[in-house]
């Protein structure tokens, strides 16, 4: 399947939507490493926002204090979430266990 060549102007607002998507993640981030925003927060919200519930779980996970590669790794484990997932694939079963998670193991992170 080839997909239809894009014009100018369709790829120049690909370009500014991917961008703007991009800074969306990337602001969720910077506040759960300050610790403005938790997990919960992020996954009780992820439904209207598009750019949020394509945010893969792993790099919400790091994007925590305290919280790399491994110890993400670890989490999405130990709570049944597969390494690819994201916000918006999360079933409810799944988002409860990995609030749940981070309230009982990590400071503070999933609700403030």
């Amino acid at each position: 399947m080839s997909l239809k060549p894009l014009t100018d102007v369709e790829r120049t607002r690909a370009r500014e939507k991917a961008t703007a998507a991009r800074a969306v993640r990337a602001d969720i981030k910077a506040r759960l490493k300050t610790g403005k925003l938790s997990v919960a927060d992020v996954i009780e919200n992820s439904g209207g926002e598009d750019a949020v519930g394509r945010l893969r779980v792993l790099d919400l996970l790091k994007a925590l204090p305290g919280v790399g590669d491994v110890r993400a790794a670890a989490i999405m484990a130990e709570v049944g979430i597969a390494a690819t997932r994201r916000v918006r694939g999360l079933g409810i079963h799944q988002r409860t266990a990995l609030v749940s998670y981070l309230e009982h193991h990590h400071s503070g992170s999933a609700s403030k």
